[in-house]
């Protein structure tokens, strides 16, 4: 018998070191209050992301899309002691929600969310970030990996979420705005001689890039 995807996922769940009971209830208010629990990186990816931010020793973090903060807190649990993470949210609700878990956890003063549209809040940040994340509106991956390549350090990574985008980029009949978006961002950090990537094939996809 071969196994589904999803047998899959679920047994790479089952098998990961589970989520704390915050991040875990996190996941319930998130789907209470905002909907969309899609939306959340997830157990897997939370635990990838800070399993690297814990290997490269990562003690500056920026995260483009801070939704309901469930990935910022899980990358923290990778961080050090003097580590810190900067979160960009355009909205609002989503960020209320965030600022209260995160005030609700050990690592309150160790990640500052930032709102406003990202493109604007990554004029006024200066550099350098030992890894960044991103995960907002597809529409825009293009010009946050241009925004951010330059803050990245030099021995840094950037993770980019969900460019395998459920498999739609490999329908060519999808032509909708999200999806050219991520074929056009996979195509563009393949092809930049600046940089070397690797696509996971982690729940939707990651993204792993690092300066040439």
């Amino acid at each position: 018998m071969k196994p589904t995807p999803d047998e899959i996922l679920a047994y790479i769940d089952s098998h990961s070191t589970p989520s704390s009971e915050q991040l875990d209830e996190l996941v319930r208010e998130t789907e209470r209050s905002l909907g969309s629990p899609n939306m959340l990186s997830g157990p897997v990816v939370g635990r990838l992301l800070e399993f690297l931010i814990f290997a490269l020793e990562a003690r500056s973090v920026l995260e483009i899309g801070t939704f309901s903060g469930y990935s910022a807190l899980a990358m923290a649990e990778g961080l050090p002691p003097d580590g810190h993470i900067v979160t960009l949210e355009i909205d609002e609700r989503h960020a209320e929600l965030a600022r209260g878990a995160i005030a609700a956890s050990p690592h309150a003063k160790r990640i500052e969310i930032v709102l406003g549209p990202a493109l604007e809040s990554l004029e006024r940040l200066p550099g350098h970030f030992d890894f960044i994340f991103i995960d907002a509106d597809k529409e825009h991956y293009v010009e946050y990996y241009e925004a951010v390549l330059p803050k990245l350090s030099e021995h840094g990574l950037i993770a980019t979420d969900n460019t395998l985008w459920s498999g739609r980029v490999l329908d060519d009949a999808d032509k909708s705005a999200s999806t050219e978006a991520i074929r056009a961002f996979n195509t563009r950090v393949r092809n930049d001689p600046r940089a070397r990537c690797v696509i996971l094939p982690v729940r939707d996809g990651v993204t792993l890039i690092r300066r040439s």
